[in-house]
């Protein structure tokens, strides 16, 4: 049985479907709004020069499309002001980058991010997370995000790069406040935060920065001592610029905190809402590895990702035009029927499971499989240590549609 198509005719709020303004229900559940997107409008028009894809095969063209550009000068200009400490941080990040620039920068990261790298963060990782567990346990009213998932991945990346501990308490508020100026309206209030967040986190950071220029680390442990020295210390293409390991700094910490939070946060919700697959993975904690990728696939802690184009793109049954504007629906993409089998089950066993969570080509996430890896350790070891877990009230959602994720979860660790 396949995702139930939307009932003819098409619905009412469609020709004017805005991400910006998007209809009553969908921040609460978008994927009844995108089987209909898929359905009757899978390149919806957003403006004259700006579309929204909703299709498996579509997204994945524009991902793997060389003249697909992640450069967002020209789009968070007027946005998010020329000039703004937002603006020059999104516009000098990996993410908002085309090469040589986003060549350079990523072989420095992945470099520090290698196998071996996760590898040895492994121990670190079972340790922090059991350490939440205890404190959880001591919790009159625990709630998962704010007491469990958000406190993880901000450890995670403090200590790759060596933040001290004492300085790490506002950085969860700095990201949170960077990100939501990606949403698709921001207002003032949120760009006045975003730019504050800047703002001190850059400070934060150029005194960390001055510290490990005068007591490097290990680089094989820090990432950032790692970073300053380049891949060859002797080339200056081996070396990032000083606004370029700021910016990229920030990036790590938001991209990690981001993803991460809402993957553990999502996942499980999801888990606890589906009880049969709750069981099944405490039956065999060895689908945990799958139970991952199917989480991220079904619940996407990223819903939207975009492209300019530079040249001509050809679809399945339409060409968009260079300088077009291109929204990438993940969430969308993910439950696409033409790919997943009953896409709206929850099957922590499926295989295979090519979902496009963490993107694809040469912009797919540096980070994944930090990320991954904190997943299997929170999750695994949360419903080990708790088996009889369930919600204790009515969660919270983030309102954001760019980013999907729980602002709140309570839940009770042994229920009556």
């Amino acid at each position: 049985m396949e995702a139930t198509p939307w009932p003819n005719p098409p619905p009412d709020w469609l020709p004017c479907f805005s991400l910006a303004r998007p209809p009553a229900g969908f921040v609460d559940d978008p994927y009844p709004f995108y089987a209909a997107l898929r359905q009757f409008s899978p390149v919806h028009a957003l403006a004259a020069d700006s579309v929204v894809l909703t299709r498996y095969d579509d997204v994945l063209a524009v991902y793997r499309c060389a003249s697909a550009s992640s450069d967002k000068q020209a789009e968070f200009a007027p946005r998010l002001g020329l000039g703004s400490p937002i603006y020059e941080h999104h516009t000098s990040s990996l993410v908002f980058n085309d090469p040589p620039s986003h060549t350079r920068v990523r072989r420095l990261l992945m470099g520090a991010l290698n196998q071996r790298a996760i590898a040895r963060m492994e121990a670190g990782v079972v340790a922090l997370v059991d350490t939440l567990l205890d404190r959880l346990a001591e919790r009159p009213a625990p709630d998962l995000i704010e007491d469990f998932a958000a406190r993880i991945p901000v450890e995670v990346i403090g200590n790759l790069l060596d933040v001290p501990a004492a300085e790490r308490a506002p950085l969860r508020d700095w990201s949170l406040a960077i990100l939501s100026a990606l949403e698709p309206a921001p207002g003032a209030p949120v760009l006045a935060r975003a730019n504050a967040a800047v703002t001190d986190f850059l400070a934060m950071l150029k005194g960390l920065v001055a510290e490990r220029r005068r007591h490097p680390g290990d680089p094989q442990a820090d990432v950032l001592t790692r970073l300053l020295q380049g891949q060859d210390p002797g080339s200056r293409d081996g070396q990032l610029s000083e606004g370029e390991l700021l910016h990229n700094c920030i990036f790590l910490l938001n991209a990690g905190h981001e993803t991460t939070t809402n993957l553990i946060g999502n996942g499980l919700h999801a888990l606890l809402t589906h009880r049969a697959a709750f069981d099944a993975l405490q039956a065999d904690p060895a689908l945990i590895g799958s139970a991952v990728e199917e989480l991220l696939r079904y619940e996407s802690p990223l819903q939207l990702n975009n492209r300019r184009l530079t040249a001509p793109l050809a679809l399945a049954d339409r060409v968009l035009p260079a300088g077009c504007f291109v929204t990438l629906c993940i969430g969308a993409a993910n439950r696409d029927p033409a790919v997943f089998a009953q896409p709206d089950r929850l099957d922590i066993a499926r295989r295979p499971n090519n979902h496009l969570a963490f993107g694809q080509g040469a912009h797919a996430c540096s980070g994944m499989n930090v990320a991954r890896l904190e997943a299997r350790v929170a999750i695994g070891r949360l419903l080990a240590r708790f088996p009889r877990l369930d919600l204790a009230g009515a969660p919270e959602r983030d309102p954001r549609v760019r980013f999907r994720g729980w602002r709140a979860l309570p839940v009770s660790l042994s229920p009556g």
